[in-house]
């Protein structure tokens, strides 16, 4: 007798729809055929175990599972239970019309329980578009499911419920998610807050800049100056996401399988930290099977890399690309996976080893040229793509006591959300660019025009400073920035000293 299921397969952050084909005819062997991996291989055994504990028995005849279309890779656990229940279907265990109408996804326990699958977002949303009328999937993952609208979602945690829900002999209760509620109650939910920032109203300004027009940026300090605690408050200072941002995020996520149970669309941007012991893989993505890698998993946020110089050179070198183009593309023998990856990258470093250099009180000890040595570990392409060079000093003692409270993140957030609304009517008729940091060259020479006055000041602050050939893009960039956060329709004298400010990195005395 054969039997129909349907399954689904996730590959980048987009699923594909699959037909599981169980046919059971006189014999004693089982076959898995459509190219399964090895976790798919193993799905026999899983099965006949949670069968033979929930009441029903595996046929000891001939069973041969198809896995269409056939020239496509599956991988993962998470074809258990629609295999499962083609098996019962083909051997006339139960009888329903209706298998036809539903997805079903789930790794089967010993026991006949159902563990969790990742990938339970694009899943529905392929599901919805395929014409189905619902999914079927362990508890845990219908949260997330839910998200789309129109679409039913059973959470279950049992093989016999799956099979009372096809005999109608039990009512499973469907997973309702009211996108646009959860959305606007969690969108501003926070833990830290600017105003828990004592002084460094410098180095708040910086950010504010680098939000605003989606800057990278990194910082340069002392060990303690707060190089962390103000990297880690910048998503709260970034533009809300909007509900396809959000969608587009939760996805990722979703297919990397960081969701927990209770969440159902991910709201705040993501802010990722990865140690620099860090491999290249785990940090762009790939592996055996592909994998979003950490810039992937900070689309729409930040990715914040602590002691830069402290990770392998390797790793910080296949950043380049992402940072340009905003993706990331895995390609293997049989098959290509892009994952999205626009992030601001934030990153901080001391100034030298011992951490001293440039200290307004303590001595450095580091011996000659070991500063530009220590320094010299980022490469030139890296810091071409980063606008924004912040020296930090530490908070003295007066400071920290203070009782003066400081300026929320919303407040620093209303201004960044208007200085973006004026780049996204700037940059309307462009889809590639929606801030003023993806501008290309030609770009800045059009867009980024200043006065003679403000010529003769950049050439003077280049040749005093000793500024870098590279400085002269992102010192426009940044002034134009500033006067987009100043409302103002030309770059000024002011915009563009400030913007002369944020190159530290470019100095004499720093990289050289």
């Amino acid at each position: 007798m054969l039997a129909k299921t349907f399954g689904s397969a996730v590959y980048g952050i987009e699923a594909i729809t699959i037909t599981i084909e169980v046919n059971i005819s006189s014999g004693l062997n089982y076959f898995v055929v459509g190219l399964p991996d090895n976790a798919v291989k193993e799905s026999m055994l899983r099965i006949e175990s949670a069968l033979n504990n929930s009441v029903f028995q595996m046929p000891r005849q001939r069973i041969i599972v198809n896995l269409a279309p056939a020239d496509i890779r599956k991988e993962g656990s998470a074809y258990d239970l629609t295999i499962a229940i083609g098996i019962l279907s083909a051997s006339g265990q139960f009888l329903s019309t209706r298998l036809e109408e539903y997805l079903i996804l789930g790794e089967l326990s010993l026991d006949g329980g159902i563990q969790p699958i990742k990938g339970a977002l694009p899943i529905a949303i392929q599901g919805k578009r395929d014409g189905f009328k619902g999914l079927i999937l362990p508890k845990e993952n219908a949260r997330e499911a839910a998200i789309v609208d129109n679409f039913e979602v059973y959470g279950v945690s049992s093989l016999a419920e799956v099979i009372g829900f096809f005999e109608n002999t039990i009512n499973l209760e469907r997973t309702i998610v009211n996108t646009r509620e959860e959305f606007g109650y969690k969108v501003n939910n926070y833990d830290s807050d600017f105003s828990d920032v004592r002084g460094q109203e410098n180095i708040k300004r910086a950010l504010e800049i680098a939000a605003s027009g989606g800057h990278n940026v990194i910082l340069i300090g002392p060990p303690g100056a707060g190089k962390t605690m103000l990297a880690k408050r910048l998503p709260t200072i970034l533009p809300p996401l909007d509900l396809y941002e959000a969608l587009d995020t939760t996805k990722i996520h979703s297919v990397a399988g960081k969701l927990s149970a209770s969440d159902s669309l991910m709201t705040i941007r993501p802010f990722r930290s990865p140690h620099h012991t860090i491999s290249d893989v785990a940090l762009v993505g790939g592996g055996t099977n592909p994998q979003p890698g950490e810039i992937s998993l900070a689309h729409n946020g930040v990715l914040f890399l602590d002691e830069l110089p402290e990770f392998k050179r390797t790793v910080l070198e296949v950043m380049r690309q992402p940072l340009e183009e905003r993706r990331v593309t895995i390609s293997r023998a049989k098959s290509t996976v892009n994952y999205p990856a626009s992030f601001m990258l934030v990153a901080s470093m001391n100034p030298c080893p011992c951490g001293y250099f440039n200290h307004p009180e303590k001595e450095c000890i580091c011996a000659p040229g070991v500063v530009q040595k220590y320094l010299s570990k980022i490469s030139g392409p890296l810091l071409d793509r980063i606008d924004l060079h912040v020296e930090v000093t530490p908070v003295n003692f007066n400071e920290l006591a203070s009782e003066r409270l400081s300026e929320k993140s919303m407040d620093i957030r209303t201004r960044v959300t208007n200085a973006r609304t004026i780049q996204i009517a700037r940059f309307e008729d462009r889809e590639d660019v929606f801030c003023n940091a993806q501008m290309s060259p030609n770009m800045v020479r059009k867009i980024c025009k200043i006065s003679d006055s403000g010529q003769a000041l950049l050439k003077q602050a280049m040749e005093k400073l000793g500024l870098s050939a590279r400085a002269y893009d992102r010192i426009l960039k940044v002034a134009r920035t500033i006067a987009d956060l100043a409302e103002s329709e030309e770059i000024k004298l002011e915009h563009l000293a400030e913007a002369i400010h944020f190159r530290s990195l470019d100095r004499e005395g720093w990289a050289g």
